[in-house]
């Protein structure tokens, strides 16, 4: 049976038949005539050695709706931008490719620190937020859809479906994120799982009745890096600059968006991408690092409309996410067995005591530095602090593509 429920504060738009993608491709063509579509694909070099880029690259090719593909190049010298510029030429929408840790970019984000915008390290918040202003810069797009390239599945009709509720005229929402399932022969998607879906529901246990996390517990996969919106949403949003950036885009979205313009969508069957390592020694690394960011982003979010955060509200919260997440495991346990999925309990055991170091570490900072504000200015701001940043942004792109 097809699972057409409708909960939480947002539309969910599923996947209840097979549609022809020829059809849906068909109609978005249509629509890009009046709203042209960008595509962001945030890339770092190791990406290459995988096999869900080159995939991405097939399908993309027999795509004709887009206006532009920008891929942001990360984590890159000299020559690995030279590799990627080689590896995407081949795609006919003749991507724009922007080196993120480049001189010519170095130059701009010190310009910008001048007048105390501070953009943060390299890393995937900045790198979106980039291709949103280069974007902004080019004038020619009404759509931004963004999604990793890493995705070992992918195929068109995920890129048409994210792409659907924020282009077509006849919807027209102002921000659409995407969602899927994360089952092989065993239940993925660890952080979700285990941390930030226990988190919020520990949350709204020790806060009480929350109109913002309400709003997260809303969508069905919140660390899907895939969403799409209007062109005037991105100049407005603030983008974190750290591994927060999936929950602080929604939280930016809460802000600036009436929810009855935000959507999720059913993207996929199957989804599978690279899987981050759990290391239980290092909170600064993998999955830690990841649970310790989203945590402060929720937790700087919610002082922002008001919650008073104490060092006692802590204690209570890490005591509620134990139990609710040993709830959560049960579910999960039983779900595994009635469809007969591998599940280790004490391994889901041992990695939910394991987030709760994220909770830990991210209450500490948070209240050593209450006010740190982590998230990048929005383009507004950075144009009214720098007029010509839209002339610098195109000049540096197209210099770095002559080298």
């Amino acid at each position: 049976m097809s699972d057409f429920f409708q909960n939480g504060e947002i539309a969910t738009f599923h996947k209840l038949k097979h549609r022809d993608l020829i059809v849906l491709e068909r109609e978005l063509e249509e629509a890009s005539k009046h709203r042209p579509i960008s595509l962001v694909l945030p890339y770092i070099p190791l990406e290459l050695q995988g096999s869900g880029l080159p995939r991405i690259a097939r399908e993309l090719r027999e795509v004709n709706y887009l206006k532009n593909v920008i891929v942001t190049v990360g984590r890159a010298d000299s020559e690995d931008y030279k590799e990627a510029r080689r590896f995407f030429s081949g795609l006919p929408q003749q991507p724009k490719l922007i080196w993120c840790t480049g001189p010519r970019m170095q130059a701009i984000y010190d310009r910008l620190k001048q007048e105390g915008i501070d953009v943060g390290e390299d890393g995937k918040g900045r790198s979106a937020w980039l291709a949103y202003g280069y974007i902004l810069a080019l004038e020619n797009s009404h759509v931004i859809a963004l999604h990793d390239c890493d995705i070992v599945t992918y195929d068109r009709e995920l890129l048409a479906r994210l792409c659907y509720p924020v282009a077509h005229p006849n919807i027209g929402f102002e921000f659409c994120k995407g969602y899927y399932s994360r089952v092989t022969d065993q239940l993925h998607g660890r952080v979700t799982r285990l941390f930030v879906s226990p988190l919020l529901r520990s949350l709204k246990a020790t806060l009480g009745p929350n109109p913002f996390l309400d709003y997260l517990d809303s969508f069905r996969y919140i660390l899907a890096g895939e969403f799409s919106m209007d062109i005037e949403l991105a100049r407005r949003l603030r983008i974190p600059g750290d591994w927060g950036i999936e929950v602080g885009v929604l939280a930016e979205v809460h802000r600036n968006c009436v929810l009855s313009r935000v959507c999720q969508v059913d993207l996929s069957d199957s989804y599978e991408h690279k899987h981050q390592p759990l290391t239980l020694e290092d909170p600064e690394k993998g999955l830690l690092k990841m649970g310790t960011d989203i945590a402060k982003c929720i937790f700087r979010n919610l002082a922002s409309r008001g919650y008073i955060l104490t060092h006692e509200f802590f204690i209570s919260l890490k005591s509620c996410y134990l139990r609710i997440a040993q709830d959560f495991i049960a579910r999960y346990e039983h779900d595994s067995v009635i469809n007969g999925l591998k599940y280790d309990r004490h391994r889901e055991v041992s990695q939910s005591e394991a987030f709760l170091r994220c909770i830990e570490s991210a209450s500490q900072q948070y209240l050593q530095t209450p006010l740190e504000v982590p998230y990048i200015a929005n383009w507004n701001r950075v144009a009214s602090a720098v007029p010509a940043i839209f002339r610098m942004l195109l000049e540096a792109v197209e210099a770095d593509s002559r080298m």
